[in-house]
């Protein structure tokens, strides 16, 4: 049995199978996880969905900020936009199944026997492992419950920026969410900013990757994570790995095989 970790798919269903076939990749017997955004931008959001409900408990994923804006859009509550490829997912038969099987996907993935965490955008400096589980679990909570359309109305925005436990209501969960789905960048003393999208090269000293600011999850853990194209894979410390490796922007799909630390690839078709 092996775990797969892979970066984000983004609606690109033949790289993924071929991804999966450079390893001969079986259900019964393996485990596959996804560091989030299943949907959008690539051609097949469609297939992927079902092909990643089919596999049942041999997946482990967490939503991306692209999965939950998918969400939203389906409620009503934001707009499709024809660069996101999701016409075919939202008008099919089965969408309503599959977009309510993603609503209840997990926010964190932590294995204790693996030392493994996984979220699409990673974990803010500020919080330490506890603090992560329980923000996670909160958003999870609501996202399953009849006032899930709450959430999704209210999750769209920057603020609040800096964590404390205090924070309450719909603000506290926005702001994990920031962190979980859609955080880059914080200041040193850990406060989000939420605008800059740049490569870190390019960036104010006043800012630093997420990741290069002391943390306070236990270092004994390697914290997977996708979202950030850009970054190409490369440039995080030891005992944090980034997975995406943007294979919706022309480039390539990533996976890395846990027990030997292998890294398979599968470049992105021309489109």
């Amino acid at each position: 049995m092996s775990t797969y970790l892979i970066g984000d798919i983004h609606g690109c269903f033949s790289e993924l199978q071929e991804l999966l076939m450079q390893v001969s990749f079986n259900p019964q017997y393996d485990k596959l996880w996804l560091t989030g955004d299943l949907v959008a931008r690539g051609p097949n959001s469609l297939e992927v969905l079902r092909f990643i409900h089919s596999l049942g408990t041999a997946v482990r994923l967490v939503l991306g900020n692209h999965d939950l804006h998918l969400i939203s859009v389906y409620s009503g509550i934001s707009r499709n936009k024809y660069k996101d490829c999701l016409n075919a997912l939202l008008t099919a038969p089965d969408a309503n199944k599959l977009i309510n099987w993603l609503r209840c996907q997990p926010m964190l993935q932590v294995d204790d026997h693996l030392k493994l965490i996984m979220t699409h955008a990673g974990i803010t400096p500020q919080w330490d492992l506890s603090t992560a589980k329980i923000c996670a679990r909160e958003i999870e909570a609501m996202m399953r419950s009849k006032s899930n359309q709450i959430f999704l109305y209210t999750m769209y925005g920057n603020t609040p920026n800096n964590w404390t436990p205090t924070l309450s209501g719909l603000a506290r969960l926005r702001f994990s969410a920031n962190v979980l789905t859609r955080m880059r960048y914080c200041f040193i003393n850990g406060q989000l900013n939420m605008l800059c999208k740049d490569r870190p090269e390019k960036v104010s000293t006043k800012l630093k990757p997420w990741f290069q600011v002391p943390r306070l999850v236990d270092a004994s853990y390697t914290l997977i994570f996708g979202h950030w194209a850009s970054l190409a894979g490369i440039g995080t410390p030891e005992g944090i790995i980034g997975l995406d490796t943007g294979c919706c922007w022309g480039r390539k799909l990533t996976m890395l095989r846990w027990e030997d630390r292998c890294y398979f690839t599968q470049p992105a078709k021309v489109r």
